[in-house]
């Protein structure tokens, strides 16, 4: 909101005076309340696209999350265990500024190429450090690489996850360009998801315009639904 300035008070004042600021301070508050109500009409969504950045949390995840929130962005944040154990804190400050956080394995391998035990491990484990450094605990699974089978399913079933793959990726994770990655945001369409990661600059060097390029089309970032795994508008 616009700070209104503040009017001199003059060395002596009339009665007539004072009832003249009176009426201005009156006015200046109803202009406040008119840009307010015309703010909040110009934020309304018509859609929403899931943002997601996978392999955190890291050193660069603080950088990331103040990018984000400086353009009022959320995002599903998909963390790996062992960086969420090694970091809890992070963990902690993720969700303190509205991300929600999704589980990524707890080591990142390949998955499809483990037995059924080693699957559970990766995902339990996860889960287990998510929750104990303050992130709750997931609803949401990314299979490392987007990787996935019948017994992969199987686990994830069993912890009550949903697995979340992707609608477009922006291949920052491949040295993508910062103008690549935010035209890549720019395929997004209602309910989809897109791939990014916590790590390289080049993602946060995108986010500002991601966020103008999503405006302009009347999308909002919004969560991703476990019943669905399409994004919808947040509830909480």
């Amino acid at each position: 909101m616009r700070t209104r300035p503040g009017t001199t008070r003059p060395h002596r004042s009339s009665p007539s005076l004072i009832a003249k600021l009176a009426v201005v301070a009156a006015l200046g508050a109803c202009t406040l309340t008119v840009d307010t109500g015309a703010s909040a009409q110009a934020a309304t969504c018509t859609g929403y696209v899931g943002l997601t950045f996978d392999d955190g949390p890291s050193s660069s995840t603080p950088a990331l999350l103040d990018t984000l929130r400086q353009n009022g962005l959320r995002a599903t944040m998909f963390n790996e265990g062992q960086y969420a154990a090694a970091n809890p804190s992070l963990v902690r400050t993720q969700v303190a500024a509205g991300m929600w956080v999704g589980n990524h394995s707890y080591t990142h391998p390949h998955l499809t190429q483990l037995g059924q035990a080693q699957i559970d491990s990766e995902i339990s484990r996860t889960q287990q450090a998510i929750a104990n450094a303050g992130g709750g605990t997931p609803r949401l699974f990314r299979p490392p690489y987007g990787e996935t089978n019948a017994t992969v399913r199987t686990v994830e079933a069993k912890y009550g996850l949903t697995e979340i793959i992707w609608d477009v990726d922006s291949q920052d994770w491949n040295g993508a360009s910062t103008d690549a990655i935010v035209q890549a945001a720019a395929r997004l369409t209602n309910g989809q998801v897109i791939l990014m990661h916590d790590w390289p600059a080049n993602t946060r060097a995108a986010i500002p315009r991601i966020a103008q390029t999503l405006a302009a089309k009347g999308l909002c970032a919004g969560m991703i639904s476990p019943q669905t795994g399409r994004a919808v508008a947040p509830t909480g």
